[in-house]
């Protein structure tokens, strides 16, 4: 059995979104989870394009890691902190972590780049999976998962709401 260039392409992001996914939950600083979460949901755009998916693919990078991530980012870092938190802020940011999600995001670049070498080289023999296709799937068989992931999102909304209202401070 012999294992293609895609092949380990996908299991290489595949790894690597797994893990990004593992350090993010893991970070006590807010900000540095979401930043390796972008990370973990770039990831996936490369495991979504590998499958012959590059319509979610390109989704995956626009609307996730672009626009709700940023978001997120923005949310966390206009919340109030106290001083303490701010010198610590600080102190993050002079230190030598940023190497890490670096490193991690050129891995990725790199992936993404052989891949796209490797389907020009190859003529586009990949299959592609259009996105009809996708979305057929995704409202027949697979209406449960979007519903529960609308759920999902729907409480991460409610929460979002309750963390961000103004105090009453005689309630």
């Amino acid at each position: 059995m012999s294992v293609s260039g895609f092949d380990l392409v996908f299991y290489a992001a595949a790894g690597f979104s797994v893990v990004t996914t593992v350090v993010a939950i893991t970070r006590a600083n807010p900000v540095y989870g979401l930043l390796f979460f972008v990370l973990s949901l770039l990831g996936m755009a490369i495991v979504f394009y590998t499958l012959g998916a590059p319509f979610a693919a390109a989704l995956e990078v626009i609307v996730y890691a672009g626009a709700i991530m940023v978001l997120f980012l923005f949310v966390v870092m206009m919340l109030k902190l106290d001083r303490a938190a701010a010198a610590r802020e600080v102190s993050w940011i002079s230190r030598t972590i940023w190497i890490v999600p670096i490193v991690l995001g050129a891995m990725l670049g790199g992936e993404l780049i052989y891949v796209l070498l490797q389907k020009t080289a190859t003529g586009g023999a990949h299959q592609v999976i259009s996105p009809q296709a996708v979305g057929l799937r995704l409202f027949t068989t697979d209406l449960g998962a979007v519903e529960l992931a609308s759920m999902l999102l729907l409480a991460g909304l409610i929460g979002a709401y309750h963390l961000g209202r103004p105090s009453r401070e005689g309630q």
